[in-house]
């Protein structure tokens, strides 16, 4: 079974093999320091032993300088050179002894030397004695007897034994401390190069464990910023850090796609449901324009028709002032009332247009309030796609920061989508409003005009009458303008209904064109969401 480590553990474990490298490092260097000092003292110490023999011997021969002068001269202070030297040759006999103390034939030479030095000094001891008390020629007679030269013949040969073994201990010590300062080198050596090499593997070790998956992330990560959402994050079977954060990756944008799929199909919709509400918008607008020139011109009908009725009146008016002329006008009342049956028949012909106009404009109105409707659920499912693709992406953390910015916008945009509808519902109100009036007028101003058209025929009867009968020709001039004032009435009236329609196709055709633009903005809205999801390549 393979232990499983993290991350921290793999990085702990190559600074604690470098740690343990280094304390192999400074043992090293530490003994290898430690038995070099060690060398060196050695070596020192042999150059302080053939030292002291060196000045040992110098001071037997100050000791027989002095005996010398002062044997030649008499002069005591000629014996200073001897004084100082029997001192110092004790002080430095003594001095090779501790020195030398872990050598056992160095310290069997310096006993044999011992006596040695004791009878040489006795000699030269004797030869002052002699100068003092006796004469000169005796002392030197003790000199160049050569008493003693024996014994410091001897003494110069042990000592040369002495400084030989000495000098070849120094040579031995002195190849052992190069020897050594060789071993130290090529120690340091090898232990800083398996140093290296070992920084070397553990750093190449934690770049392919660890900064190489974590490289791949980064860049799958900018993929995904920058609106790739195809990108496949490959999930190690690993057990660390990088093996979730790896996971987590893959989970994230497999959530991210599916998000992005259902913004994409709500996106569409969206604009489908946009483009036919434009397009029944502009065919509201164009209905309501038409509408609006129809009842123009109805109105111009009406007033034309209102000048023949005054101008009628004004007829049976001048037939009931003068009888006599009745026959003579009777043929002109006849035409005349022949152009308003024809004028009142147009009329009809046009209220009828009105009126159908107007049911169209209710159907379309009923029917653009159920893309609305659509619209607005939509908008409503749109806005609850935004919530939940808000919280996947606070789910996804820092990397789902620039989702969460997405969501928002459309979260925006349904919201503008749900006031659109709801603007476009209001003037859809107004306009079923105004269409129902615009009925009402149309069926009041029909009736007035059916009206028009029995009391014109009435009229066109009564004045065909006038022809046989003078007499009742005034009677029926009398009612002619009876009628003729109510007709100026009617028509008085069917004119106000006119103009009404009038305003009331104004304002349809002004709600139409605000209906057209607010369905426009709707699709612009689409578009935009569209293009902002299309960014996201699933």
């Amino acid at each position: 079974m393979s232990m499983k480590w993290n991350v921290g553990t793999k990085i702990g474990t190559g600074f604690g093999l470098c740690g343990i490298l280094m304390l192999v490092l400074a043992g090293v260097g530490y003994r290898s320091t430690s038995t070099s000092l060690e060398r060196a003292h050695w070596v020192a110490h042999s150059e302080q032993v053939l030292g002291d023999f060196s000045r040992l011997l110098s001071d037997l021969q100050d000791a027989e300088t002095g005996q010398r002068g002062y044997i030649i001269t008499g002069l005591e202070n000629y014996l200073e050179p001897y004084k100082s030297g029997i001192a110092q040759l004790e002080e430095h006999r003594k001095s090779l002894l501790t020195l030398t103390a872990d050598n056992p034939k160095q310290q069997r030479r310096l006993t044999d030397l011992e006596p040695l030095i004791r009878t040489r000094l006795a000699v030269l001891q004797r030869g002052i004695d002699a100068r003092r008390t006796k004469t000169f020629e005796a002392a030197q007679a003790i000199i160049m007897s050569g008493e003693g030269q024996k014994d410091m013949d001897e003494i110069r040969r042990c000592m040369q034994e002495m400084t030989d073994e000495e000098e070849g201990l120094l040579k031995q010590r002195e190849a052992e401390a190069t020897q050594g300062a060789s071993v130290t080198y090529w120690s340091f050596g090898l232990v800083t190069l398996a140093g290296v090499v070992l920084n070397l593997i553990i750093g190449v070790s934690v770049s392919r464990n660890i900064a190489g998956p974590l490289n791949k992330l980064t860049a799958v990560a900018d993929r995904i910023a920058a609106g790739d959402l195809s990108v496949n994050v490959l999930a190690e079977a690993r057990s660390d850090e990088v093996g979730t954060l790896a996971r987590t990756f893959e989970r994230m944008t497999h959530s991210l796609r599916e998000q992005m799929r259902q913004l994409t199909e709500g996106a569409s919709v969206l604009g489908a449901s946009a483009s036919e509400i434009v397009a029944s918008s502009t065919q509201l607008a164009a209905s309501a324009a038409e509408s609006a020139a129809a009842v123009s011109e109805t109105a111009t009908t009406v007033q034309e028709v209102r000048q023949t009725v005054e101008l009628a009146s004004q007829k049976a008016k001048a037939v009931s002032d003068s009888a006599q002329k009745a026959v003579q006008f009777s043929q002109s009342g006849r035409k005349s009332t022949e152009e308003v049956v024809a004028g009142m028949t147009r009329i009809r012909q046009q209220m009828e247009a009105i009126a159908a106009c107007m049911v169209r404009l209710s159907e379309q109105s009923q029917t653009i309030g159920q893309i609305v409707a659509a619209v607005e659920d939509l908008a409503a499912q749109s806005n609850l796609l935004a919530v939940n693709a808000a919280i996947e992406a606070a789910k996804a953390g820092e990397h789902g920061k620039g989702f969460g910015v997405v969501a928002q916008e459309v979260k925006h945009l349904a919201e503008q989508s749900r006031q659109a509808t709801n603007q476009v519902r209001t003037i859809l109100s107004d306009i079923q409003k105004a269409t129902t009036a615009a009925v009402m007028a149309t069926e009041q101003g029909g009736k007035a005009v059916e009206a028009g058209e029995k009391q014109t025929g009435a009229a066109g009867e009564s004045i065909q009458a006038l022809a046989g009968s003078l007499t009742e020709a005034a009677q029926v001039a009398i009612q002619i303008a009876t009628t003729g004032q109510q007709q100026l009435a009617g028509m008085d009236q069917v004119a106000t209904a006119m103009e009404s329609i009038k305003q009331a196709s104004s304002q349809n055709v002004a709600s139409a064109k605000q209906l057209e633009t607010a369905a426009s903005n709707l699709n612009n809205l689409g578009a935009r969401l569209k293009q902002m999801v299309e960014k996201y390549k699933v």
